[in-house]
């Protein structure tokens, strides 16, 4: 996976196209323009009998140039971004602020691969691709423009809040659990089924370990691991959405929508709004004791 920063400086995480399934895309190309630069030679050379010979290798000329450069330029454009090895593969062209390749950036990239892969027969092309982090040849370098994977694999869905344990998911505090070992909680669930049962066991014991470290209170008693890590990014997940909802629902303190009446005697007159008063904080919930947490029978047991 590669960022890419669009012009609303937002960044977008895109799969950038791998170097085999871009050179599987390039060698169906160059079959299709092969076979169309035969045909061509074919037609020429029998129009050659009844035409000038200089007329005839004019008109083979423009047929490889087109064939060449005109191809790729023209499939490009049309489709935005993918010829037919493209096509046939799951890949696109795009600019590197993740727009639709334009004419322009065809053309640049067309007359760069003439060079690159019909003149030096592709070695500036896999030299620079080796080179670049995002695999870009010399005509992606010139054009400004990045190959990306469109089929991208199938994701797991997130798992599920187990219902036994909803009720206590919803008093856990997750603020110290960080990004790192919860996406590692997920990658175990995801290849649950694909683990032995040894391996399975261990792994889950050791990640739920970490993750009792950082997260409170501790879980019932009789809890396997998997169930556990599930209703910890369960929760989590649930949590995150809510806040998302909430950021989404709550209008800008600024401009004609956030500026109320406070404000416009604040702004006009000088006028010092009032303010609001404080709710009374509400005490907090003493947590339970670390040290006497359960050591859970068929589960694992919560770090002290």
């Amino acid at each position: 996976m590669s960022e890419v920063v669009t012009g609303e400086a937002v960044v977008v995480e895109v799969r950038v196209a791998q170097l085999p399934s871009r050179a599987l895309a390039f060698l169906i190309d160059w079959a299709v323009q092969w076979a169309v630069i035969i045909l061509a030679v074919v037609l020429v050379t029998q129009a050659s009998v009844v035409t000038d010979e200089s007329l005839a290798t004019g008109l083979l000329i423009l047929f490889v140039v087109l064939v060449t450069v005109g191809y790729p330029v023209a499939f490009e454009t049309i489709t935005r971004g993918r010829s037919l090895g493209k096509l046939a593969l799951g890949l696109r062209v795009v600019s590197d602020d993740g727009g639709p390749e334009r004419f322009r950036q065809a053309l640049f990239r067309g007359l760069a691969g003439f060079l690159e892969f019909w003149t030096f027969a592709g070695a500036p092309a896999l030299i620079t691709s080796l080179l670049n982090q995002r695999g870009k040849r010399l005509g992606d370098v010139f054009a400004g423009t990045t190959v990306i994977g469109e089929r991208s694999p199938q994701q797991t869905p997130p798992p599920e809040m187990p219902p036994s344990l909803a009720s206590w998911a919803a008093t856990l505090e997750l603020s110290g659990l960080s990004d790192d070992l919860a996406n590692t909680a997920r990658q175990y669930l995801s290849r649950w089924n694909q683990l032995s049962p040894h391996t399975r066991d261990e792994m889950g014991l050791r990640v739920a370990a970490r993750i009792s470290a950082q997260v409170a209170p501790p879980p019932p008693p009789g809890v396997p691991p998997y169930a556990y890590l599930a209703a910890v990014l369960a929760e989590r997940r649930r949590r995150e959405e809510i806040r998302l909802a909430r950021v989404r629902s709550t209008p800008p303190p600024y401009g004609p929508q956030g500026l109320g009446v406070q404000g416009l005697g604040v702004q006009r007159y000088g006028v010092q709004a009032p303010t609001p008063p404080t709710a009374p904080t509400a005490p907090r919930a003493a947590e339970p004791p670390r040290g006497g947490a359960p050591t859970t029978s068929g589960g694992f047991v919560p770090p002290v």
